[in-house]
């Protein structure tokens, strides 16, 4: 009997560490099982001003083969009649630097849904139809437009659009000559009040 004490002590001990493990494990299932889960964070809430993806555009630019010259509009097309070669009014572009730029500058309150565009046309070239074709870079001007957009419901935009007479660069700026047209430039001066309709959606970058 006294050999067999010492393993009944052992055996006694062992049953109750067993069962002080089993008590506290149930008792952390039934602690997690009763403890409701977090909420998902929230979204933050973007900046007042210049909020993240509050600008966007393009850039491009153009070459126009010969024959194929982008006319700004400031001189006739037959200008060349009026000294040839020699004519002052050699307006007629060979390359385009184009692009569109819209802000979005407040993340919040209704003027969030406000935003501002630009959208200019640099011409440079020194042609005359039928007559001189060159690949010049002699700066010929800036077309371009400005406005205000409002986001409307349904994916509507409402839009103001301010279209100011050709920005004629360096010896352009001046008459031209008899076959110049006048300072107004392509589609001339004019200011607009508009509604876009946007449809479809971009592909994201990467896909």
């Amino acid at each position: 009997m006294k050999c067999l004490l010492p393993f009944l002590l052992v055996f006694t001990f062992s049953c109750a560490a067993l069962a002080q493990t089993s008590g506290t494990t149930q008792a952390t299932e039934t602690t997690q099982t009763a403890t409701p889960p977090s909420a998902p964070s929230s979204q933050p809430e973007p900046r007042l001003f210049f909020p993240k993806g509050w600008y966007w555009g393009w850039g491009q630019f153009d070459i126009a083969p010969p024959h194929n010259e982008i006319d700004p509009n400031l001189c006739a097309a037959n200008s060349g009649q009026y000294g040839g070669v020699d004519s002052k009014c050699n307006a007629f572009a060979r390359y385009m630097l184009s692009g569109s730029v819209e802000v979005r500058p407040i993340g919040r309150t209704v003027a969030r849904r406000l935003m501002f565009f630009f959208d200019p046309n640099f011409l440079f070239g020194k042609n005359v139809p039928q007559t001189l074709y060159t690949w010049s870079w002699d700066a010929i001007g800036m077309e371009y437009k400005w406005g205000v957009g409002v986001d409307l419901p349904k994916r509507f935009e409402f839009r103001f659009t301010q279209h100011p007479n050709i920005a004629r660069f360096g010896s352009r700026d001046q008459p031209l000559g008899p076959g110049w047209l006048g300072p107004n430039g392509p589609w001339g001066q004019y200011n607009a009040i508009g509604v876009r309709k946007y449809f479809g959606s971009r592909p994201k970058d990467g896909d």
